[in-house]
């Protein structure tokens, strides 16, 4: 199976562990999604979002600095025990946060989607939240 990645880089109005929290903690992250979320806090742990379509695992957990997980989209074309890995990196930036994200091993023909997927149901969804 071919494969592509995704490099995006974010700027939120918040401190590095407010945006971390926001993917890391399960009602945080419930409420910018509008869906259930289940999330583990440790390596090896499990999370489940968007009632199943995205699930996988924590490889990596650096508080407000770095997560890297294990990401399975239930997609079509994707394989069911195919995962892509997930790196998000934060840097402080003033009295801002850069998100530095990368996403790789993406089937090939669901890059295009989830580039502009990232945007509208997280990146977006995050900034406005961290607004209330």
């Amino acid at each position: 199976m071919k494969t592509g990645s995704i490099e995006q880089t974010v700027v939120f109005d918040a401190e590095p562990q407010a945006v971390y929290d926001m993917l890391m903690d399960a009602q945080k992250h419930a409420a910018f999604t509008g869906s259930e979320v289940e999330m583990s806090n440790e390596i090896g742990g499990k999370f489940v979002a968007f009632g199943g379509y995205v699930h996988g695992s924590n490889l990596e957990l650096q508080p407000g600095k770095r997560i890297v997980q294990k990401w399975h989209f239930d997609e079509d074309g994707w394989p069911e025990d195919h995962y892509s890995t997930c790196v998000f990196e934060f840097e402080v930036e003033g009295d801002k946060t850069k998100l530095h994200f990368t996403q790789t091993d993406i089937p090939v023909h669901k890059v295009e989607a989830l580039t502009s997927g990232w945007y509208e149901y997280y990146w977006e969804p995050i900034k406005a939240e961290l607004v209330h």
